[in-house]
């Protein structure tokens, strides 16, 4: 499996309000890449990627306020060459916990991005990514 991985994707961070994470990351040496949305039943979801010294973070408001008591690291992505080849990989091995039937294929995000999430054995959210 390891053949398909090709590096770390970004590692997403929940904010309370992107406006002001945007200027905090700015002040700090940051800078956005990209912004984007995606609608889903309770709202928009407004996400920006943030270039911080080499890391990319994923800036993601939730359109409903999010628990942060354990934290705001909802989820790591890994880039991998192929997505549906590195999930079979992934199933021969013995992973059962994709969260979605199948992978998502969004065109219009960042430049378009297919992804398929799974779960640690702590229940840690692992992002397939390959940008389009």
């Amino acid at each position: 499996m390891k053949e398909h991985y090709q590096g770390l994707g970004h590692v997403a961070v929940y904010t309370r309000d992107m406006g002001q994470s945007i200027a905090f990351y700015e002040t700090i040496g940051g800078s956005v890449l990209r912004r984007g949305s995606v609608s889903t039943p309770a709202g928009e979801k407004l996400l920006a990627l943030v270039d911080l010294g080499g890391v990319t973070l994923e800036l993601i408001q939730s359109p409903t306020p999010v628990s942060m008591e354990e934290g705001n690291l909802p989820h790591f992505a890994i880039y991998v060459d192929d997505v549906d080849a590195t999930a079979a990989d992934l199933r021969a091995a013995g992973v059962d916990t994709f969260l979605t039937p199948e992978k998502r294929v969004v065109p219009g995000l960042f430049g378009g991005l297919e992804n398929w999430f799974f779960t640690g054995p702590s229940g840690e959210q692992i992002e397939l990514l390959k940008m389009l």
